[in-house]
């Protein structure tokens, strides 16, 4: 398997982020710091697509950020990248033989270079409105261009069923 990268944030984020909401006065204004997912599993784009096919398989995640050496995000994967640009074309193949064919091809041949992205005291109104407005699933965290988490559209339902606002 390819290398992948648990990017964790900071300890200073971590401990402001640990604060509940039940401990916040009514009404405060949430940022995405507040919901995102810290513990991202990013991947490189040199890897290949067997490394990727098996990361969103194994961890069940629909979205892989692209790191450089430094954690800096170069790009972006979902899993509909992956279908449309590996699998789609392989799918009625052998086994042993896509997993061939997506040992040769690399995350950059399918990844989008540039993504939108947000920063962690960017407010979850500003971050739901990114989502909606440019229609995708996810959004990179990135301090910089340091990736520090994700935020996806299920971390958005998750809150609204935890807040037990869903009834």
């Amino acid at each position: 398997m390819g290398r992948t990268s648990t990017i964790s944030e900071p300890r200073g984020l971590r401990s402001r982020a640990a604060v509940t909401d039940r401990q916040r006065p009514a009404g405060r204004e949430r940022f995405v710091r507040d919901l995102m997912t810290e513990k991202v599993h990013a991947l490189r784009s040199g890897d290949d697509l067997a490394s990727l096919h098996d990361l969103m398989d194994s961890r069940r995640v629909r979205h892989v950020p692209i790191v450089d050496a430094e954690g800096e995000i170069v790009g972006l994967v979902t899993d509909r990248d992956l279908t449309r640009g590996a699998l789609g074309a392989v799918e009625d193949l052998p086994l042993s033989v896509e997993r061939d064919i997506l040992r040769r091809r690399r995350v950059r041949d399918i990844m989008a270079a540039e993504p939108d992205v947000i920063e962690p005291d960017a407010t979850l109104r500003e971050a739901a409105a990114m989502l909606l407005e440019n229609k995708v699933g996810c959004l990179p965290v990135v301090e910089g261009l340091r990736l520090v988490g994700i935020i996806t559209e299920a971390d958005f339902v998750r809150d609204f069923l935890e807040r037990g606002l869903a009834s």
